[in-house]
């Protein structure tokens, strides 16, 4: 058989082969696309799941969830606006005195039944800042923006370093009355402040669950006070990724 006829014969045979094994990588292709596609949506089902939140008055209690995210160590969070104060006649309100307040309140009530105190984080203390001065700012009351943004994606703007992570937000006034349980009552000091607004979580029992869970390392909280003394607090809480 001559050369060229060997030649022709060859290219005839493998031709379809090549064809053939084209169509087993875009096949293989198309399945590991299709597995991906399906982990994300699982992925996301799960996210919706643990997403717990529990309406109140003044009150809200935002998701338990574990996400991984890399972490550095005191970052600041986007929109932190720092300390903000509140003066009258009286005195006057400071946000950063009234956060270290409510750490301190809380961390009572953890040792009190046994559980470990969460240590301070800066960088959650910014995020939990930032979220307050948002929803001061932009009049909503939410763990999530009015873009939809939720507690996950404000944690992915900084190091936060957490791997679960739970968040209360509260809502209340600095010397102005108030309605507490039928009664009416001033918060004209840091302390009175910070007690009301613990004593709002704690009176509710999903948020009282969510400050004395014993998953929690760290936390910070993040007090914004607005010109007209009105007050929004976020309380966020820590695991960290060795933990």
């Amino acid at each position: 058989m001559s050369t060229p006829l060997l030649t022709t014969l060859f290219r005839v045979l493998v031709a379809p082969l090549a064809v053939l094994a084209r169509l087993v990588v875009v096949t293989l292709g198309l399945l590991v696309g299709l597995v991906k596609a399906l982990i994300v949506v699982l992925v996301m089902s799960v996210l919706v799941v643990a997403a717990l939140q529990v309406g109140g008055v003044g009150v809200d209690l935002g998701p338990i969830e574990d996400v991984p995210i890399p972490g550095s160590d005191d970052e600041v969070a986007p929109g932190d606006p720092n300390t903000s104060t509140y003066g009258f006649d009286d005195g006057e309100v400071n946000s950063t005195a009234v956060e270290r307040e409510i750490h301190e309140r809380v961390n009572e009530r953890r040792t009190a039944r046994g559980l470990d105190p969460v240590e301070w984080d800066s960088t959650v203390a910014s995020v939990s800042r930032a979220h307050s001065k948002d929803m001061a700012d932009r009049e909503y009351f939410s763990h999530r923006t009015p873009e939809g943004d939720g507690p996950h994606d404000r944690y992915r703007e900084v190091g936060s370093g957490c791997y679960a992570y739970g968040e209360n937000i509260a809502m209340s006034w600095a010397a102005q009355p108030v309605e507490v349980d039928g009664e009416t009552v001033t918060y004209t000091t840091n302390e009175e402040l910070a007690a009301g607004l613990v004593t709002q979580w704690m009176e509710s029992p999903s948020h009282r669950e969510n400050m004395l869970h014993d998953r929690w390392e760290s936390g910070g909280v993040g007090v914004y006070v607005t010109d007209d003394g009105q007050v929004f607090a976020t309380h966020n809480f820590c695991r960290g990724l060795g933990l």
